[in-house]
């Protein structure tokens, strides 16, 4: 066993499984985060260790993908998966950011009464609806942003992976067949 093979597998395709679980569900943790503040404070710190979690195994997955690139007959759809992974990184980044961002401000918020000045019709001040709305949407963005890159990235490495690697049709090789 080494850093780079896990049992005559290559890391990379143990790690990814990680990316392409952490990436969404700290998507949508963020999401419902911004969108629910009451959720944000029951998620508390969790919110941003998750996102930092996910965060740190991108970088884990991608140097995994390029020791098995340098160990794989490049061709056109192996570059084209390592492309793609090496801009997921900055959407984990982004999610760990809004995460933070998140869990702070609802911590701060259910510390600190606000404000007194102009405030909506649900009592709250004017420019906290104004930070708040500018949060989820930033947060929709980057949270989609960061799952249609994994799913892309996914995508992108499955045809890579499998483009010539299996039969469209069965060949009846006496896998449980009754002849």
């Amino acid at each position: 066993m080494s850093v780079t093979v896990v049992n005559g597998l290559p890391v990379h395709v143990l790690v990814v499984h990680f990316v392409i679980v952490l990436v969404p569900l700290s998507a949508l943790a963020v999401v419902v985060g911004a969108i629910w503040p009451s959720a944000a404070r029951r998620m508390g710190i969790a919110l941003p260790l998750l996102a930092l979690v996910t965060l740190a195994s991108v970088p884990v997955a991608t140097n995994a993908g390029e020791w098995l690139e340098g160990h794989v007959d490049s061709d056109a759809l192996v570059r084209r998966h390592a492309e793609l992974g090496d801009g997921l990184l900055p959407w984990a980044a982004g999610l760990f950011v809004l995460a933070t961002a998140v869990w702070w401000t609802t911590r701060r918020s259910a510390s600190v009464e606000a404000a007194p000045g102009e405030r909506t019709r649900a009592g709250m001040p004017r420019s906290a609806l104004v930070v708040r709305v500018a949060a989820v949407v930033l947060s929709v963005v980057v949270a989609a942003g960061a799952v249609v890159d994994v799913y892309r990235i996914g995508d992108s490495g499955a045809k890579a992976a499998w483009h010539d690697g299996f039969s469209k049709t069965a060949d009846g090789g006496g896998h449980g067949d009754n002849d």
